[in-house]
């Protein structure tokens, strides 16, 4: 069927065998047994017979088709809803690709969702699939398997993040001022700010999944939750410390186009300055009166020149010395 990617049964952590989506109610009647759903962009009339088996709550699964959340938890009765935003880096530009994967979870069922640019879901069936004895904890830990890897996705994407500001800061400080530095700048500030999004709620998230009264979540499977919560913290700090590096590099980067400005006004000053002399000298003799001494001197032109070479031999000369020119 169009939009699923897996449906499979499990009993005592034993996967039992896939399963069509019009008898999971049917598979449902054999006692300790839960049902593992993998959809990907699913259409409409999908999740709706989706949402009639396992009698899903309709807000959260307008959420689920609107498809643009904000990462967040809550809880419809005895069931769980989670979405968390994915994001890797583009293929063909450079920049952030974001998506977004959706959790149903309740006593005998588990339903992903992903939307937009997110990694396949299959390695963490396998992973579970390999491990019977936590498999057997129920759709609480596979809740925990896909969170944790969902929040490890980001470790990659933060670390090229990292590359590309280390980048930027050779591009800054060892090569000519250009334009699309600041733009290549504010580009990385603005995928910095999309992970910061997507990993900032994760901690709260975890917290609440840890709590006693969240009674979907066996006793031993919230210590698994604590690693998630470490992850998510480690994220953050991380993307919190390239944010404050990525403002130095944006002050120093503007900074040392101001110390280039300046040393091209006073190189601009200093010229001006040496010009100058000539042209006050020779707007003095261009002045056009009949009397003037100078005139009728044989060593006058010869003299007004080279005071004129003199002067300007001398401006530069100061110039040069004290880092003008």
């Amino acid at each position: 069927m169009k939009g699923v990617i897996a449906c499979a049964a499990y009993a005592a952590g034993q996967r039992v065998g896939d399963v069509l989506i019009p008898d999971i109610s049917e598979v449902l009647k054999e006692p300790d047994r839960f049902v593992w759903i993998g959809l990907h962009e699913p259409d409409t009339e999908l999740l709706r017979e989706i949402q009639q088996e396992f009698a899903l709550h309709d807000l959260a699964v307008e959420d689920a088709l609107a498809a643009h959340q904000r990462p967040k938890l809550e809880r419809y009765g005895d069931s769980l809803f989670v979405v968390l935003r994915t994001a890797r880096l583009a293929q063909a530009a450079d920049g952030v690709e974001r998506g977004e994967t959706h959790i149903f979870v309740g006593p005998r069922y588990v339903v992903s969702v992903r939307h937009g640019a997110s990694v396949p879901l299959a390695p963490v069936r396998a992973r579970c699939e390999a491990t019977p004895a936590l498999l057997a904890k129920g759709p609480g830990f596979v809740l925990y398997a896909l969170m944790d890897f969902v929040v490890d996705q980001f470790f990659p994407l933060v670390d090229a993040l990292e590359a590309r500001l280390e980048a930027l800061e050779e591009t800054i400080f060892h090569e000519r001022f250009s334009a699309g530095t600041t733009e290549r700048i504010y580009h990385l500030k603005r995928d910095l700010l999309e992970v910061k999004r997507a990993v900032s709620p994760l901690a709260d998230m975890c917290t609440r999944l840890m709590r006693p009264d969240v009674a979907l979540i066996p006793a031993d499977t919230r210590v698994y939750f604590r690693d998630v919560y470490d992850h998510s913290v480690r994220l953050n700090e991380m993307v919190d410390m390239l944010r404050e590096l990525l403002t130095t590099a944006l002050e120093a980067n503007l900074a040392l186009i101001s110390v280039e400005q300046n040393e091209a006004m006073k190189r601009l000053a200093g010229w001006a300055a040496i010009i100058a002399v000539p042209t006050m000298v020779a707007g003095i003799y261009g002045m056009n009166f009949k009397f003037m001494p100078e005139l009728d001197w044989r060593f006058g032109y010869p003299l007004v020149v080279g005071v004129m070479l003199g002067a300007c031999a001398y401006l530069y000369y100061r110039f040069k010395r004290s880092g003008w020119l």
